[in-house]
């Protein structure tokens, strides 16, 4: 089974995005959403870029075992 971190930033809204871990055998992806605005990451509850793409390495790694 592969397992693949895919990086999403929408248009129009600087700052932030989410990392999508997919699987290859058809599972459900899951998703880490991060917000490097600090207001708007207070309100939305989301976690900075960094955080969410080590959370996003660590379940990646976990679910390939």
């Amino acid at each position: 089974m592969t397992v693949r971190i895919v990086p999403h930033s929408p248009k129009g809204i600087p700052d932030t995005g989410s990392f999508e871990v997919r699987f290859s055998d058809g599972r459900d992806s899951v998703y880490f959403y991060w917000d490097d605005n600090a207001g708007r990451r207070a309100i939305s509850g989301h976690v900075d870029q960094e955080t969410a793409k080590k959370q996003a390495q660590e379940f990646a790694r976990k679910e390939s075992k």
